[in-house]
């Protein structure tokens, strides 16, 4: 036999039966882990409920133990789907290795399930809620603990830092093209920013660790170190964005101005109409402490600069001139006066009762301004005391009454 037909010496190029076994063995771990995504041997499921039934099987053979499941036990964990839905996703997950004959043999009536297809979906549950962030954190520290290894070598710390150099710069290009999307989708891919300067500092932290055992691998750990930087700008970028979006209340739940703008152009007039539903616009306004308004309008934002106070004099200040004085004592002889003839010689008199007497309503109003005010001065020993409820008067004014009485305190 001529060395042109030996199979001991293959061509230049042509794979040998090892590799073939090895990429085999490669296809059969990455069937296994998406088998549960799968809507056939070539296509991804589009329904939420076949990924559901992946879910409920593998759950139901991890509580079978080591004797696995037939095919009607199976049908019964599953029986709250339709039977087309249950065959087609048993025959998919069996044909790639999902789930598997117990023993290799004819006629073979129980099955196990896969730890890899557990695996799987466990990453890929991970996966949809962060977007990669706690996978980024457990290679990170699955990095850190091979970089001090002593049995890593540098081409295996070389493959590491190449695979973590690829993952940040196409992270990063994802990050910029969500910074130049529209707001909604950067909203909802929030996640993706979540501790992103942990991620940086753990990266550098690696790229030390091998730039230091291996010092031949200065190239590769540039081109790390380059696409950790590019990651941080890119997410630097994309948070400032989002913090713009949010406003000066920093609440990302709201919805940002341009999606009202969208909605108040595009909505029907029932579905603005709707909007409303449910409110009620006459409603009491709430009692805010006066310190916490001042405080309020002191922090809050100012569109315009405060104006500045005019000039004091340098001249020393008299203090209050005499006729302001005068101005005061005339109002206390008039409350003093007030509150004698209301009272009339009692130490005690209704407040219901002046009202009732003063006939007409301005004239009431005017008539407990001076009482008040007489209870409020400290220097006139008169007092409102009020007792507790409400007693409500239909077609009356005021329409509630609430019981108290203004008397004279005792010197």
């Amino acid at each position: 036999m001529s060395a042109a037909f030996d199979p001991a010496s293959p061509s230049p190029g042509a794979a040998s039966l090892d590799d073939v076994l090895v990429g085999e063995a490669v296809l059969g771990v990455y069937r296994q882990m998406f088998a549960a995504l799968a809507r056939d041997s070539g296509a991804v499921v589009d329904d939420p409920e076949m990924v559901d039934v992946a879910e409920t099987l593998l759950a139901a053979f991890a509580d079978a133990g080591e004797d696995g499941l037939g095919h009607e036990q199976m049908r019964h964990v599953c029986r709250r789907y339709p039977a087309e839905v249950f065959e087609n996703r048993l025959r998919v997950l069996k044909g790639l290795g999902a789930i598997r004959e117990v023993f290799p043999k004819p006629g073979q009536l129980r099955y196990r399930a896969s730890f890899t297809s557990v695996v799987g979906l466990m990453f890929v549950r991970r996966m949809m809620l962060d977007g990669g962030q706690s996978e980024m954190h457990r290679l990170l520290a699955l990095e850190q603990l091979n970089v001090s290894d002593p049995r890593m070598t540098g081409e295996q710390a070389a493959g590491g830092a190449e695979g973590l150099a690829r993952a940040f710069r196409l992270w990063s290009v994802e990050l910029l093209t969500l910074t130049n999307a529209t707001i909604e989708e950067l909203r909802e891919q929030a996640p993706k920013l979540w501790g992103s300067e942990e991620i940086i500092q753990r990266a550098e932290r690696l790229h030390g660790a091998i730039l230091r055992r291996w010092p031949e691998l200065d190239r590769t750990c540039t081109e790390l170190r380059a696409a950790i930087y590019a990651y941080g700008d890119a997410s630097r970028r994309a948070a400032a964005r989002l913090t713009d979006s949010a406003g000066t209340t920093r609440n990302l739940t709201l919805l940002p101005p341009e999606t009202w703008r969208t909605f108040a152009r595009t909505a029907s007039r029932e579905r603005l109409a709707a909007v409303l539903d449910g409110f009620v616009f006459d409603a009491p306004a709430p009692w805010h402490e006066p310190a916490a308004i001042v405080t309020a309008v002191d922090e809050g934002p100012r569109t315009t600069a405060p104006r500045p106070a005019p000039p004091r004099p340098s001249l020393p200040d008299p203090g209050l001139s005499e006729d302001a004085s005068a101005a005061d004592g005339g109002a206390v002889e008039r409350l003093s006066a007030v509150a004698e003839q209301v009272l009339r010689g009692r130490d005690r008199v209704a407040v219901h009762d002046v009202l009732s007497e003063a006939g007409d309503w301005p004239t009431s109003r005017r008539l407990f301004a001076d009482l008040s005010s007489a209870h409020l001065h400290p220097e006139l020993p008169y007092r409102l005391a009020w007792s507790e409820g409400l007693q409500p008067r239909p077609g009356a004014a005021p329409s509630w009454l609430s019981h108290g009485h203004f008397e004279r305190i005792p010197s």
